[in-house]
């Protein structure tokens, strides 16, 4: 039974601490190649989701093709922005872009050229997708996708504003 309470209380301190977790300083590109710090990503006091991904990764493709699909209710419904931030590298930029454009995604979306952001939040692979409260603060993290866990992502975020 000590053991069971230990276990309990080590996971709620590492969830408080997860829950504190802000978004760390890091410049990132716009599709138009305009330098932006990753700390002024905001959404007016309401919950964002940020997803990393890859034009190569098929599971990336199909996580952001399930928010698309999903966009416009769940941003009706929580004021949730989703901003998707690629991966790949300089040579790839272009085909970011087009596939961008093609996609007609309705969210931001951001380059990590040299993947510095990608180190700071410790993503090791894509898709990653993250939970941020009101306040800019990390309160879930995913890895992988499979479909329908685009319904847990956004049970977090009515979490968040309830």
């Amino acid at each position: 039974m000590k053991k069971f309470l230990f276990a309990l209380l080590l996971l709620s301190v590492s969830i408080g601490i997860q829950a504190q977790k802000k978004m760390p300083e890091v410049s990132v590109k716009t599709l138009d190649g305009e330098e932006v710090s990753s700390v002024e990503f905001s959404n007016d006091g309401k919950p964002m989701i940020i997803s990393f991904w890859a034009t190569w990764c098929k599971p990336c493709l199909n996580e952001l093709s399930a928010f698309t699909d999903e966009f416009d209710d769940w941003h009706e419904e929580t004021g949730v922005k989703i901003i998707a931030i690629s991966i790949d590298d300089t040579r790839a930029s272009a085909r970011v872009k087009s596939l961008v454009y093609g996609k007609d995604w309705p969210f931001e979306v951001y380059l990590d050229q040299n993947q510095d952001l990608k180190r700071a939040l410790n993503v090791v692979n894509v898709p990653h997708t993250f939970v941020l409260n009101g306040k800019g603060e990390i309160v879930w993290e995913h890895t992988s996708y499979n479909p329908g866990n685009e319904d847990e992502v956004i049970e977090q975020v009515r979490q968040l504003i309830k």
